[in-house]
């Protein structure tokens, strides 16, 4: 699809590295806008950017706007920005990265996912899905899709795939089609105020639902049960565990390669029935549910059973979600976004469930202060299903507040709660040194947190290889 703009249009992104800006930046680019951006350092968003031929300016500057028409800015951004203020005093039109995404997939029938964790695990298996189906699907994913080598695509399709960000309520200004809610968590409550907010927010997205589309709620999480009863609209249908799902997950199987599956399915006014035998190459119960949630979408578009199960097994993941990255003989390393207590537990169970005997060592690097003291007593308990601990610094993510963090103390407790062992490392180095001292025969090293760490982890194993 080719947007007709003046040939002297330029759409500008301030913050354009992060996962969110640089998918939506991508799918501008392909729709035929002007694009460019800026970013205080060079990542793996940047470099896809600028291999697909969108100028990356490194370092806020006023200079990098002498073109641009038009701002696009994501949360992170602060007031007092040099470019922001430059676009101000410019009278450049501004828009959130939210608005901004409203406008494009409003061109689009949409399937908006959110919810605190599985958003970007659930975006992508859609989106093959609907690949598989022939339905050539605009996707814009919170990952980098592995089949797909980049986290947006732009289709031809009539469909769009969206993992819709609920940190700073622009979730709510999406138009929605099909949507899915995986859970609700105790998140970005310094946006919200209180959870009681965020959860009255998740309500008004699910009541946005119209009468074309439906809403797919898991019906496992208590804070989203509670949120059901009050809806204005019953415009929604459950999946999950819970035995009083329209699509009921039974009868697991797993294997350190697959997890097996079967979806009971009773709707309305329909006979039940159920479809047997479904393969993931997915771990834990958190990504059978996720699987479940993307069955049950397909199913509402006409997709056939037997195209759905093929798109799932075949399903070649997502960057930095329980990825393998290297083996040492017989110890391996993986490197994993999780950064909520939540996420931590459900990719260590799930390792557990089908790697029984192995030693499994976590690396963990905190993400923002103010997340480790909101969640403090959660991520202390969050590690039972390790062996051990190995805490980095936090990751600030730009904040400058350390509300009184103390490592030592976190790792104490940590140990505490957990009943593991907890070692406290301060730097790349230390970790690297960590590992060739202690690392014996056949460990399971998993490293966590949306910060630096996986860098680290990939810089490690250049040297230790």
């Amino acid at each position: 699809m080719k947007i007709n703009i003046a040939s002297n249009e330029v759409v500008h992104f301030i913050g354009i590295g992060g996962i969110g800006m640089s998918g939506l930046a991508q799918i501008m680019k392909n729709m035929g806008f002007k694009v460019q951006g800026s970013d205080l350092s060079r990542n793996k968003n940047t470099e896809r950017l600028i291999k697909s031929n969108i100028k990356v300016y490194f370092g806020h500057h006023q200079n990098n706007l002498k073109k641009a028409t038009m701002i696009v800015i994501s949360s992170a951004v602060k007031k007092n920005n040099k470019e922001l203020k430059v676009a101000k005093y410019k009278n450049l039109p501004v828009f959130k990265r939210g608005d901004m995404l409203a406008n494009i997939v409003a061109l689009k029938k949409n399937i908006i996912i959110t919810g605190s964790h599985g958003k970007t695990t659930t975006t992508s298996l859609i989106a093959n899905i609907l690949l598989k189906a022939g339905l050539d699907p605009t996707v814009i994913n919170g990952g980098v899709i592995n089949s797909f080598k980049n986290t947006a695509q732009l289709g031809k399709g009539e469909w769009a795939v969206i993992e819709s960000d609920e940190s700073d309520g622009s979730f709510l200004k999406l138009p929605v089609t099909y949507s899915i809610v995986t859970n609700v968590d105790r998140e970005h409550l310094d946006y919200y105020g209180s959870f009681e907010k965020l959860k009255k927010s998740f309500r008004k997205f699910i009541e946005k639902t119209p009468s074309f589309g439906k809403s797919l709620v898991c019906a496992d999480d208590k804070n989203l049960k509670s949120l059901l009863h009050g809806c204005k609209n019953s415009n929604f249908l459950t999946y999950g565990f819970n035995k009083n799902s329209n699509y009921q997950i039974v009868n697991v199987r797993k294997n350190v390669n697959y997890s097996f599956f079967d979806l009971r399915i009773k709707l309305v006014g329909d006979k039940i029935y159920k479809i047997k035998n479904i393969k993931i190459n997915l771990l834990g119960n958190h990504n059978i549910s996720n699987a479940a949630a993307s069955i049950a979408i397909a199913l509402n578009l006409g997709i056939k059973i037997e195209k759905i199960k093929k798109a799932l097994k075949k399903f070649l993941g997502i960057q930095r979600r329980f990825t393998k990255i290297f083996s040492l003989g017989k110890r391996e390393f993986f490197d994993d976004y999780a950064h909520h207590p939540t996420e931590i537990k459900a990719v260590i169970n799930g390792a557990r469930e089908v790697y029984k005997n192995r030693r499994i060592i976590c690396v963990f690097q905190p993400h923002r202060y103010s997340r480790v003291k909101a969640l403090k007593k959660e991520f202390a308990m969050s590690f039972k299903s390790a062996d051990i601990v190995v805490l980095c610094p936090v990751y600030s993510a730009g904040e400058k507040i350390k509300h009184n963090f103390n490592q030592t103390k976190f790792s104490k407790l940590i140990s505490k709660k957990s009943k593991i062992q907890v070692i406290n490392i301060n730097d790349q180095k230390e970790l690297k040194n960590y590992f060739k001292k202690n690392l014996l025969n056949d460990e399971m090293v998993i490293c966590m947190g949306a910060g630096s760490i996986s860098n680290w982890i990939r810089e490690i194993g250049h040297k230790l290889k």
